[in-house]
């Protein structure tokens, strides 16, 4: 891997043997104007540790670095070390290793031998699969897709909301209101309409709620009719899913729910009793965690029955049994954060050393038009129609602007819902999102589509040039924007890294949206297919480098890099 960072972090560590090579690293930062030089190191940072003014730290470092490969010249400036890229031998450096990688480009092996689990996506059987649903589907859906391009075996779960009280509720609206030829028309909408009812009924009726509960009490019991009704909606409720999750291109390894573990559940009730961390509490069973600042996490309700809590123990214990992870990752919303910590700690106060691999992954909060989602009142936004009507918005733009472009229904579907995907992965993930059309709807800028299309230049010029020669002079790259361009290509890995270890999708998307921004920039102030040959070699090494990384970027996202737009 080719990293002048790793070589400039090594250069200081000599000077700073304190400091360790990854410290130094981490502080390196890129100057936003390029006179500050290529990389530069703030020594504010470094003033309490050896302390010096920050001046004469960049100044005594400046004249104690020895030449070094790549850097023309190291300047002090106001308590910053600029560092200056031999220009011709960086560009030769990093299209080559670009061209080289190819597909592999921004990867590294560090995950060999090791196992994640990602549990994402989780939508509730017999509820709509709704906007809320898209930021754990794509969140998680990325994230797998970075931890299997960095070398690790991934793992995707599915712990579909498939038992609970709901099931009972349903249950009671389907005898009420409900009929079998209505729910096989209509399917999940017809038990959404199904799941409003009861509520608005409960709310004038009490009683309802009871009947609800003896339902789901039945189920737990093993009672035949009521089980035969939960499969009955579990089934519909799959169907359904696989349309959104086809349309998304997003798979599973796994779909055990949480009905799956209730035969091991006993086994890890009984073991928090041996191990007297059960505590019983107005009839409920409680493991206190008043010590560590949090409220109990209740493990038994008053009448026997289990909770989210009891079946995320279990569940964790049984995937690191089935997989032996190396990290179990959660990937759900932000509101859920003390649950995690709760039952997290429960694993560590059990025994196990395993605990601290248990990481949830908050999201914020998707609300419509500022209002929070909610199922049981019917305020949704079906996934399938935003992205059905995504899909239809990009077809017409198509037929307008290039009405003979092959597979162009196909083309609409991946735009459409690239559109969709990019639009949420965009923002930091924990930052809440207001749900609205014109803004997923909206192809101009910073968008998913925007990307594509400049993928689908690159190959576009590649397909005009039909070069075979691969050979180029990196010395020809010379103008501001070519340079750019190149130091934005060499940032792609480290971007990749930072996306693993902060567990943040955006990193990526926002990258490739200034990795477009810089090609364009290039593409427009000059002329790829030049009549000089040299120049031409050396501008199409350039598009394809750039090409590569787009594509590389795109699929990590989840989105399909085109050929043809």
């Amino acid at each position: 891997m080719f990293d002048v960072k790793d070589i400039i972090a090594q250069a200081i560590h000599k000077q700073l043997p304190k400091l360790s090579r990854d410290q130094i690293y981490d502080m390196l930062e890129y100057p936003p104007n390029p006179e500050m030089g290529d990389i530069a190191l703030p020594c504010f940072k470094l003033s309490k540790t050896l302390r010096k003014p920050p001046v004469q730290i960049a100044q005594e470092l400046a004249s104690n670095i020895s030449n070094m490969e790549f850097i023309d010249k190291v300047e002090p400036v106001s308590g910053y070390l600029n560092f200056f890229f031999n220009k011709s031998l960086f560009v030769e450096q990093t299209l080559k290793h670009i061209l080289e990688e190819q597909e592999r480009y921004g990867s590294q092996p560090i995950g060999e031998g090791k196992t994640i689990v990602i549990d994402y996506s989780a939508p509730n059987i017999a509820k709509p699969f709704h906007v809320g649903h898209l930021r754990s589907t794509v969140i998680g859906n990325s994230l797998r897709k970075i931890f299997e391009f960095m070398g690790y075996r991934c793992i995707g779960v599915n712990h579909l909301g498939d038992w609970g009280t709901q099931f009972g509720k349903l249950i009671v609206a389907y005898k009420l209101w409900g009929n079998k030829e209505e729910v096989e028309a209509h399917g999940i909408k017809e038990l959404m309409r199904l799941y409003v009812k009861f509520h608005e009924e409960a709310e004038k009726d009490p009683k309802l709620e009871d009947e609800a509960r003896s339902w789901f009490a039945r189920m737990e019991k093993g009672d035949n009719e009521a089980l035969e009704l939960w499969q009955w909606f579990k089934d519909i409720s799959l169907k359904e899913f696989q349309k959104v999750y086809d349309l998304l291109d997003v798979h599973f390894d796994s779909y055990a729910g949480e009905s799956f573990y209730n035969d091991k559940m006993d086994a890890v009730i009984e073991e928090l009793r041996q191990k007297n961390l059960l505590k019983e509490s107005e009839g409920a069973m409680i493991v206190d965690l008043e010590e560590y600042g949090m409220p109990p996490c209740m493990i038994l309700k008053k009448d026997g029955s289990s909770l989210y809590a009891t079946r995320d123990i279990a569940a964790a214990i049984y995937r690191k049994k089935e997989y032996d992870f190396h990290k179990c990752i959660y990937v759900t919303g932000a509101a859920q954060s003390l649950h995690f910590q709760q039952w997290f700690k429960v694993i560590e106060l059990m025994g196990y050393e395993w605990a601290k691999d248990l990481i949830h992954v908050p999201f914020g909060l998707v609300s419509l038009g500022g209002e929070k989602l909610s199922t049981r009142k019917g305020k949704v936004v079906l996934l399938e129609d935003i992205l059905s009507e995504a899909i239809k918005k990009t077809l017409e733009i198509i037929e307008s602007k290039n009405p003979d472009l092959e597979n162009k229904e196909e083309v609409a579907r991946y735009m459409g819902v690239g559109a969709v995907i990019f639009s949420d992965l965009y923002s930091n993930r924990i930052k809440d999102v207001s749900f609205s059309w014109d803004e997923v709807l909206n192809f101009d800028g910073e968008t998913g589509p925007y990307v594509q299309y400049t993928h689908a230049r690159c190959c576009s010029v590649i397909r005009k040039a039909y070069e075979q020669d691969s050979s180029f002079n990196p010395g020809l790259l010379q103008t501001k924007e070519e340079y750019q361009l190149c130091k934005t290509l060499y940032q792609f890995p480290e971007k990749v890294m930072m996306a693993l270890t902060q567990l943040e999708p955006s990193i990526i998307t926002r990258y490739l949206v200034d990795l477009a921004q810089n090609f364009n920039r290039f593409y427009h102030e000059h002329p790829i297919l030049a009549d000089d040959q040299q120049l031409r070699a050396a501008r199409l090494a350039l598009v394809k480098a750039t090409r590569i990384t787009l594509a590389n970027g795109l699929k990590l996202i989840g989105l399909k890099p085109l050929e043809r737009v």
